[in-house]
């Protein structure tokens, strides 16, 4: 194999890679909310968490790994922030062995103060995406069943 055959392999990935690209519009969509959101001192993962426990009434630590697809310890720095910030309180489960945590008066006021905000960030990734962009986003995740 020639020299100049291995450039173009690796050209080809750096300019056709779906996985780079998902991961760089991730992070640019991300970026969007997450200054958004900054002045709360919150982020979009904290956020889904918040909706996700105002939804279910409890937070099972099982439950946001596969709903929200976070690693156990993602998942439990952010839980700790979150007790921590007085957000979330934990409850009594049906399983001893289970650490379920709920939403605290602070958390519900936080999730209410953050609604508008997220909105409008919603707005400016939905500008930025596209009409075609956010449908192909959305059948994509019914599709493959991502959703909370």
């Amino acid at each position: 194999m020639s020299s100049s055959k291995k450039p173009l392999k690796a050209e080809l990935i750096s300019q056709s890679c779906i996985a780079l690209r998902m991961r760089l519009a991730n992070r640019v969509i991300t970026k969007i909310y997450d200054d958004a959101l900054r002045p709360l001192k919150l982020r979009v993962p904290q956020l889904a968490m918040l909706a996700f426990a105002e939804e279910r009434g409890l937070l099972r630590q099982s439950d946001i790994c596969s709903q929200l697809q976070i690693d156990d310890s993602t998942l439990s720095r952010n839980l700790e922030r979150m007790h921590s910030n007085g957000w979330l309180e934990e409850a009594i489960g049906e399983d001893a062995r289970e650490r379920p945590y709920q939403l605290t008066t602070k958390g519900k006021k936080l999730l209410h103060q953050a609604i508008p905000i997220w909105s409008e960030a919603q707005k400016k990734a939905s500008e930025l995406l596209g009409e075609s962009g956010v449908a192909t986003l959305q059948s994509f995740a019914r599709q493959q069943g991502l959703s909370i």
